[in-house]
C-alpha cells in the first residue's frame, strides 16, 4: 500500500471531543514526523487546559447519562466486537500508519495491530463476566454486591506501542462501562485518532472516548490532577509514573502504572543453545529494543559463554536494518533524535565505565541511513551489575552481557535491580526452570521462549516497574467499583438500642 492511498492518514488532526473533531482553544498545531526519514507526515492539534476541561466534561456527561455505562453488557460487547471487525477491515492501513508514525518494522507492526484487534475481541466476551454476588447473612438480612464502572478514566499511552497500548487500556475500560480521555504520546498520536474514529463508526456514543494531544508536562499533568477524573492508567517511564502517582494522590484517584524495566535473560549451560540465541536476539532487538520488557541484561553460564557470544554476534550481523515498510526488515528506526542521542550516550558511558563494545554502537553505514534515526544492534560485554548500563533502562537496541557460574549467583544478579517487569530463563531442566521462576522478582517470566504478551495473559510488574495487570480478564477489575448492599427483610422491626 502506498502512503497516498491510506484513507486513515490525514494532513491535519484535530482534537476529538464529544464525538466531534474540533480545533484546540488556541488553534495551535505541532508537527509529527516519520522516524525513518525525518519527514513531516501530519500536523496535530495542541490541546490546552481549557481543552482538557472540555474533554473531561464530555466524558463526565456521557458517564452520567448512562448511554454507555448502563447499557446491557451484551450490547457493549457487540460494539467492542464491531470495533474489532472494522479494525480487521482496515488492518493494512492501520499497520502502515503505525509504521509511518513510529518507524517500527512492518512485521512488528502487523503483530501489534493484530493483538490490538484481539484485545477488543477478548473484552467483548469478557464483558459478560462482570457480575456481583450474594452472600448469606443470618437473622433476616439479605446482601448482594454489584459492579459499577469506576468512572471517567484518563489514559496516557507511550510512543513505543501506540495502537497496542491504546487497545490495552481502551478495550477493558469500555467493557467496564467507563468513559475515557485518551492522551497518546505527542510523537505517535495518529493511530489513536484512527482508533477513536473506528470506535465511533462502530456505534460508540459521543463523549465516551475523547482524544487530546499535546505536551505531557502541560496537559498530561493537568489531566492527572483534574478533579473530574476518577482513574489514571499510565504506561511509560518510571520517573513519570512516580510523579503521576503523587499528583493523583491529591484526589485519591485509582491508579494503574505499567512502567520501565531492565529485564534479565538467564541462559544455563543445559539450554538448547540455538534456541536460546535466537530467542535472546528477538528479546532485545524486537521493536528496535524500544520495549519496557526488552531482555536487555543477558546472563550466560560460563561453560557456554564463548559459544553463545560467537553465535549471538554471528546472527546479530544477519539482522536487516532498513526500510520499515519492507517485509524482510528486522530492525526499524529509533523514535526520535533525542532518543537516538540517549542510546548513543549510554553506549559511550558503558565504555567509559570499563565495558567493551563488541558489536554495533553507531549509525549504520549507507546513504539510506543518512536521514532518520538509525542505530545498529549493539552488544556490550565485560559489564558488572554496578554499571549504569546494567542498572538503567536504555530503551534501544543495546544488550549488556555477563557470565555467571552458579544458579544462586544468576538469581542474585537478575534480582539486583529496581525493576521487576519481565525475565527469561533458558534451560532443558524443567524442574530447575520453575525453581528459578519462583525466586525471580518479576511479573512476567518466559521459559524457553521470547514472547511476553498474549491477549488473556496478565501483563505487569513488580517493584518500580509498576502495579496492576493489563491484557487479562482480571484487568476489568481495574475499571470497576464494588458496591455492597445490605437489606433487612425480617418480619420483626429492628430496634438496635432497645429503646
Amino acid at each position: 500500500m502506498l502512503k497516498e492511498q491510506n484513507t486513515l492518514l490525514q494532513d491535519q488532526y484535530q482534537l476529538l471531543i464529544n464525538g466531534e473533531h474540533v480545533p484546540g482553544e488556541t488553534s495551535y498545531y505541532f508537527d509529527v514526523f516519520n522516524p525513518a526519514n525525518s519527514e513531516k507526515i501530519a500536523r496535530v492539534a495542541k490541546a490546552t487546559q481549557v481543552d482538557i476541561n472540555r474533554a473531561v466534561d464530555a466524558a463526565r456527561t456521557a458517564l452520567e447519562s448512562g448511554k454507555w455505562s448502563r447499557w446491557p453488557a451484551s450490547r457493549r460487547g457487540q460494539i467492542l466486537n464491531r470495533i474489532a471487525s472494522i479494525m480487521r477491515s482496515k488492518f493494512s492501513e492501520l499497520v502502515e500508519l503505525e509504521v509511518l508514525n513510529s518507524g517500527k518494522s512492518l512485521s512488528a507492526a502487523k503483530g501489534q495491530v493484530m493483538q490490538a484487534i484481539e484485545d477488543f475481541e477478548l473484552y467483548a466476551g469478557a464483558v459478560t463476566t462482570i457480575a456481583g454476588s450474594t452472600k448469606p447473612v443470618p437473622n433476616g438480612f439479605f446482601h448482594y454486591s454489584t459492579k459499577e464502572p469506576v468512572g471517567v478514566c484518563a489514559q496516557i499511552i507511550p510512543w513505543n506501542y501506540p495502537l497496542m497500548m491504546a487497545a490495552w487500556k481502551v478495550a477493558p475500560a469500555l467493557a467496564a462501562g467507563c468513559t475515557i480521555v485518551l492522551k497518546p504520546a505527542s510523537l505517535t498520536p495518529l493511530t489513536a485518532y484512527a482508533l477513536a474514529d473506528i470506535c465511533h463508526e462502530a456505534g460508540l456514543p459521543p463523549g465516551v472516548l475523547n482524544v487530546v494531544t499535546g505536551s505531557g508536562q502541560e496537559i498530561g499533568s493537568y489531566l492527572v490532577e483534574h478533579p473530574g477524573v476518577d482513574k489514571v492508567a499510565f504506561t511509560g517511564e518510571t520517573g513519570t509514573g512516580k510523579d503521576i502517582m503523587a499528583k493523583a494522590s491529591e484526589t485519591l484517584k485509582r491508579v494503574t502504572l505499567e512502567l520501565g524495566g531492565k529485564s534479565p535473560n538467564i541462559v544455563f549451560a543445559d539450554a538448547d543453545l540455538e534456541a536460546a540465541v535466537n530467542g535472546s536476539i528477538f528479546g532485545i532487538y524486537y521493536n528496535t529494543g524500544q520495549s519496557c520488557e526488552a531482555r536487555s541484561r543477558l546472563y550466560v553460564h560460563e561453560d557456554i559463554y564463548d559459544d553463545f557470544i560467537n553465535q549471538f554476534i554471528e546472527k546479530t550481523k544477519k539482522l536487516k536494518i532498513g526500510d520499515p515498510l519492507q517485509d524482510d526488515t528486522h530492525i526499524g528506526a529509533i523514535i526520535s533524535q533525542s532518543q537516538w542521542d540517549t542510546v548513543d550516550q549510554y553506549v559511550k558511558l558503558a565504555q567509559e565505565e570499563g565495558a567493551r563494545l563488541l558489536y554495533g554502537g553507531k549509525r549504520p553505514e549507507g546513504a539510506e541511513f543518512e536521514t532518520g534515526y538509525w542505530y545498529e544492534p549493539t552488544v556490550i560485554v565485560d559489564v558488572t551489575n554496578e554499571m549504569r548500563v546494567t542498572q538503567e533502562e536504555i530503551f534501544g537496541p543495546v544488550v549488556v552481557i555477563q557470565k555467571f557460574s552458579e544458579e544462586k549467583e544468576a538469581i542474585k544478579l537478575a534480582n539486583d535491580s529496581i525493576y521487576g517487569l519481565a525475565a527469561a530463563v533458558w534451560t532443558s531442566d524443567f524442574a530447575k526452570a520453575h525453581r528459578i521462576t519462583a525466586q525471580l522478582k518479576a511479573g512476567i517470566i518466559m521459559v524457553n521462549n521470547p514472547f511476553s504478551a498474549f491477549p488473556g495473559l496478565p501483563f505487569g510488574g513488580y517493584k518500580q516497574s509498576g502495579f496492576g495487570r493489563e491484557l487479562a480478564i482480571e484487568s476489568l477489575d481495574l475499571y470497576l467499583e464494588t458496591k455492597s448492599v445490605l437489606s433487612y427483610i425480617g418480619g420483626k422491626p429492628l430496634n438496635p438500642f432497645g429503646v
